[in-house]
């Protein structure tokens, strides 16, 4: 009983409850700032994104989807190495205001830095990797490409790692020191390469002729038109094989636009070969 009432003692003298009352108050505004800077930073980087296109638009060059990739991924990266200096800064003044020793504690930070630094040159690689695609512009938020074998769309580009959406749905996580092989399906244009294999006994100037009228029909509708940057160009026969004769053509079109052309060009087609009479060959 003695000890709660010294307790209670204690606590009714305001040297005592007073300053750790304002302690409290000071990392309560604080953490407040912080939200609040974080908030217009987020506000200001969103106007920031809008004038990048702008000032893309105004220069030109690439086309408006490559523009608003090329900005939502420097916004990203802008935005994560903000919000975590606001951050880092508003937990530093906390310590500070609660009483912690801050010196002692950036100087055994420093030491210990340089030892992780010795002993993670795997980390720093990824960091210079993903520093390098950032840098570079090598692939954007948005693209279709293929790491290392891996193939899907980017979802985030981060100085560690850049993450893969796959077809599947499946996410790809990919260390960015680790990156050998990147190829990007989307910069600037696309192609869809047909290619099929027709039987030896089939009429290959027909089916050379329907190709090209199939592409040409496609490029003037305006479901197709706004997708197809360029004639189709049919290369004629590619090669000549035991099971048949390959024929080869492409379209050129806008980024990602590849798979929604490709897919109608083989249904139209192969709808077209068959009433032709034109004869694959047997599996």
């Amino acid at each position: 009983m003695r000890f709660f009432a010294d307790l209670a003692g204690q606590l009714r003298r305001a040297e005592v409850w007073v300053p750790a009352t304002e302690s409290f108050l000071r990392v309560i505004l604080i953490v407040i700032l912080a939200v609040v800077f974080t908030r217009i930073t987020s506000r200001l980087l969103r106007r920031l994104h809008a004038s990048a296109v702008s000032a893309m638009e105004r220069h030109g060059g690439a086309a408006d989807r490559e523009r608003e990739k090329s900005a939502a991924t420097m916004i990203a990266v802008l935005r994560l190495c903000l919000a975590s200096g606001i951050w880092l800064i508003a937990v530093v003044m906390a310590l500070t205001e609660m009483g912690f020793k801050i010196e002692p504690l950036l100087a055994s930070l420093g030491v210990a830095g340089l030892a992780l630094g010795l002993g993670a040159q795997t980390l720093i690689k990824d960091w210079l990797g993903g520093l390098f695609l950032l840098l570079e512009d090598q692939i954007r938020i948005g693209d279709a490409v293929s790491i290392n074998g891996l193939s899907g769309t980017v979802s985030e580009i981060n100085l560690r790692t850049t993450v893969l959406r796959g077809e599947s749905g499946a996410v790809h996580i990919i260390s960015n020191g680790s990156i050998a092989v990147l190829s990007n399906l989307t910069r600037e244009y696309s192609y869809y390469v047909f290619e099929t294999i027709l039987a030896h006994r089939a009429d290959a100037n027909m089916a050379l002729e329907i190709l090209t009228k199939t592409g040409a029909e496609m490029a003037a509708e305006d479901a197709y038109k706004s997708f197809i940057l360029a004639a189709i160009e049919v290369m004629g026969v590619d090669k000549l094989g035991a099971n048949g004769a390959t024929i080869r053509a492409r379209i050129k079109t806008l980024p990602s636009g590849q798979y929604l052309v490709g897919r109608e060009l083989n249904r139209r087609i192969k709808e077209r070969y068959d009433a032709a009479g034109i004869a694959f060959p047997p599996p």
